[in-house]
């Protein structure tokens, strides 16, 4: 039974920090590419950051230069460092393999306010 948990979300102010965290079970998390997917009010669910099995990385323009997509496979874990955050950066983050072939978790409240 594929399992995604993700965690680390809270309330935090502009130019603020998260780190959060996504244990996965289930499947060979180390052969899988992942992604970081975030969901506000009212728009579609997008794709912030995927890292490949191998550890390459790729990131939305919005979140380039702020936020860090890592993994330990030891650990069937991924991570998502997020700094300088921004209020528009509020929304419910989700993780799941790149192509969302997985079953979605229940996500991670992350907001931003001052």
């Amino acid at each position: 039974q594929v399992l995604l948990v993700e965690s680390g979300g809270d309330l935090v102010h502009p130019g603020g920090s998260l780190r959060l965290s996504c244990a996965a079970s289930g499947f060979t998390f180390r052969n899988t590419a992942m992604s970081w997917y975030r969901q506000s009010p009212g728009k579609e669910r997008e794709k912030v950051a995927t890292i490949a099995s191998f550890g390459s990385t790729n990131y939305a323009d919005s979140v380039k230069g702020r936020f860090t997509i890592s993994r330990d496979n030891a650990k069937n874990t991924m991570y998502l460092q997020m700094n300088s955050l921004k209020p528009e950066d509020t929304a419910v983050y989700y993780c799941n393999s790149r192509l969302q072939s997985l079953d979605w978790g229940q996500g991670t409240q992350v907001t931003v306010s001052s």
